[in-house]
């Protein structure tokens, strides 16, 4: 059951139309009362066909009218609307039950508390089958207004007990952390102009694409102003950026003015003051080749960022930070995901998009995140958004076996700390995330093809079972195991040790919940395995002259000059 405070409104007899009225689409069918403050000798014209609208509106602003004759000075925000709605799949609720329902929450508003015989005058309006309408004016029978600061978390308690008490869909308790849900005008106003979402949804979408792109709010507004969003900064004497508000092309008022929508308003997370705390983070200064190794592979190197995840959100607490840790992870995981989707291949890009904008639910909760934790994904997560060449098909598979491990960890804290809107959102986007994995198996066609031999299959089960013997038998019955089999019979000519690449790639995935346990194993590998296996007697001779030149150095300006050798990587010349 959803209960939605509407701002507050001045016009009692203009509400009274619309509930009473045909509505915008003809849904409103037999409106009539089913509670009010007194029913007796209250005007329903509903069901009393003397009884105007007008003298129903005159009921409800008497309080109003005493108050402002006697103070002087017009209330003029005193109309609270509260729709309240059932789910779907409920059952049919009568006008008692509608009535029962309606009293609980004007109680759980502060607008009638029970026994308060001077509260303020509200009705419930029923004119369909799933929801009713209350209407309360907010002065008291006294004059004084009632109390209503953190009316919609009462209120919200409230749905959750009704749900329990009547047998309703239980939803989940709110933590004021979501983005405003679209207003139906909004709605009629986007499909009206043949917008497929409406302008704060667009605009959401659009801001989130950008932060990964950008490192400061400067840079994020310049960045939508090029992609021809309109961006109004709100700045201080010193030019100090302050606050923003932007605005969809096309989305005019009725006056034909351009409509602007503060940042914090389109979502709690796109304030001014969050976006400074994730873009102005001071990262640690880097040394100019782990910028270039990282602006050569981001690819690689944000599925190595993700590496450490685990240990980022488990095995903390709050009391050491690790709660604001994991949450600025989460976080950052987020600009990953969005990153990937826009820079994977069209085939792919729905799915990670899709994953992206359901996880944006996930990145936010309670738990204010020490974005300075989380450098090197959200360094992952830019250098994949500004990259100019997209993943070979290995590459993005591995990251997306890793972004879907990650999802399902972020998922697991949430659930973990009670945050039940961000774990079903990063359960969602897991599933996004696993049919852009599944899309990615036609690549292994090629694997299967160069499928080692028999024989040589049953030598790398044997490696098989004896690195993971918990997960041994789904691995091999896995319809990805022929391509495993490649993958690392391709390791082994490569120089690689099976049993420590087979354990490595365990130990950063739960097999025990993986769809294809081969298909994890087999990404992993392919990622780790990239790189030739060292030749440990190059190795060996490197350390050896290292260390000779080590203990050489203390003694070079006590010893007599020398004619200096030729180099040792020239042959030796035969004398003549």
């Amino acid at each position: 059951m959803i209960a939605a405070i509407k701002p507050a409104g001045s016009n009692t007899r203009g509400l009274l139309a619309y509930l009473y009225g045909p509505g915008r689409h003809d849904e409103h069918l037999d409106p009539h009362l089913v509670a009010g403050f007194a029913m007796l000798g209250m005007p329903d014209p509903g069901r009393d066909e003397n009884a105007t609208l007008t003298q129903l509106g005159h009921y409800l602003d008497e309080p109003v009218r005493l108050r402002n004759s006697e103070f002087g000075q017009p209330v003029t925000d005193h109309v609270w609307h509260c729709p309240v709605r059932a789910a779907p799949e409920d059952r049919y609720l009568s006008d008692t039950e509608w009535g029962e329902i309606a009293q609980r929450i004007v109680q759980a508003a502060g607008i009638a508390p029970a026994g308060d015989d001077l509260a303020c005058r509200w009705i419930a309006v029923r004119h369909a089958d799933d929801h009713i309408h209350i209407l309360a004016t907010t002065v008291r029978e006294d004059g004084r207004r009632p109390r209503l600061h953190d009316s919609g978390i009462r209120v919200g308690d409230a749905c959750r007990e009704i749900e329990k008490d009547y047998g309703l869909r239980r939803l989940k308790k709110g933590d004021r952390t979501a983005s405003r849900h679209p207003t139906q005008a909004e709605m009629h106003k986007a499909e009206r102009l043949g917008w497929e979402q409406t302008s704060r949804e667009w605009l959401q979408n659009r801001i989130r694409a950008a932060i990964p792109h950008t490192t400061s709010a400067e840079q994020l507004l310049a960045y939508l102003e090029a992609g021809d969003i309109l961006v109004k900064p709100r700045r201080g004497p010193s030019g100090d950026l302050l606050g923003y508000a932007v605005g969809r092309p096309g989305d005019l008022n009725k006056d034909g003015e351009q409509i602007y929508h503060p940042g914090g308003k389109i979502a709690p997370d796109l304030s001014l003051p969050k976006l400074k705390a994730r873009l102005e983070t001071s990262a640690p200064e880097e040394h100019p080749t782990a910028r270039r190794n990282r602006s050569t592979a981001p690819w690689h190197q944000a599925t190595d960022a993700l590496d450490t995840f685990h240990t980022e959100i488990t095995g903390t607490n709050a009391d050491d930070g690790g709660d604001a840790r994991a949450q600025a992870h989460i976080t950052a995981l987020g600009e990953l995901i969005e990153g990937t989707a826009q820079m994977a291949p069209a085939g792919l890009r729905p799915q990670l998009q899709a994953a992206s904008r359901a996880f944006a639910r996930a990145q936010r909760s309670q738990v204010r995140a020490g974005d300075r934790t989380a450098h090197a994904l959200r360094a992952a997560a830019r250098d994949i958004a500004n990259t100019a060449t997209g993943p070979d098909g290995s590459a993005l598979a591995a990251l997306v076996a890793a972004l879907v491990w990650a999802a399902i960890l972020a998922g697991r804290w949430h659930e973990a700390k009670g945050h039940a809107h961000q774990a079903e959102a990063a359960r969602q986007a897991v599933q996004h995330l696993q049919s852009a994995a599944d899309a990615l198996a036609p690549t292994l066609t090629e694997l299967e093809t160069r499928r080692p031999k028999e024989e040589t299959r049953c030598t790398l089960a044997s490696d098989v079972r004896a690195a993971v013997p918990e997960h041994a038998e789904r691995i091999l019955a896995d319809r990805g195991w022929p391509a495993l089999a490649t993958v690392l019979a391709d390791a082994e000519a490569g120089g690689h040790k099976l049993h420590q690449l087979l354990k490595e790639a365990a130990d950063r995935r739960e097999l025990g919940t993986a769809r294809s346990p081969a298909r994890v194993l087999l990404t992993r590998i392919q990622h780790t395995s990239r790189n030739p296996a060292p030749n440990r007697r190059a190795e060996a001779a490197r350390l050896r002259s290292t260390t000779a030149a080590a203990f050489s150095v203390p003694y070079a300006d006590t010893q007599p000059p020398t004619t200096p050798s030729a180099p040792t990587n020239r042959p030796n010349r035969p004398r003549r």
